[in-house]
């Protein structure tokens, strides 16, 4: 079997194309989120915090001069990128929270009948005891 044979079977494999499709959705997914938080969440928070962007907080290591730029420890970006990734999970998880009640509300709201077979059975079971 060739080379690109292979390749062309592992690559039309189901599970392949799914993972592909999950990470394109994924991707523009992760778009929204961002959006939400950067654009609806952060604000509220900044203005909790007195205006504070953490984005601007560095550290200068070395003063630029003339065209060369100085060079930064940017860990307000770091900050605000933790501080976006425990809001994304916080919402992930409020969100799988609520799939799950979901579930659990249908699994409760109506039992399975019983097969066939223990119908039949239990019906027999009540003619015996009849005798």
């Amino acid at each position: 079997m060739g080379m690109m044979q292979e390749f062309k079977e592992f690559a039309m494999r189901g599970n392949v194309v799914d993972l592909a499709i999950g990470v394109v959705i994924g991707g523009a997914f992760g778009k929204i989120v961002s959006s939400v938080v950067a654009d609806v969440i952060m604000p509220p928070i900044g203005l909790l915090t007195g205006g504070v962007n953490f984005t601007d907080l560095k550290l200068v290591l070395k003063e630029g001069a003339g065209d060369v730029p100085p060079v930064t420890l940017n860990y307000g970006s770091f900050i605000q990128t933790c501080f976006d990734f425990i809001i994304i999970a916080f919402a992930i998880f409020m969100l799988v929270k609520a799939m799950n009640s979901m579930k659990k509300a249908e699994a409760a709201a109506a039992p399975p009948p019983p097969p066939a077979q223990e119908v039949l059975l239990t019906e027999i079971r009540d003619l015996l005891k009849n005798r």
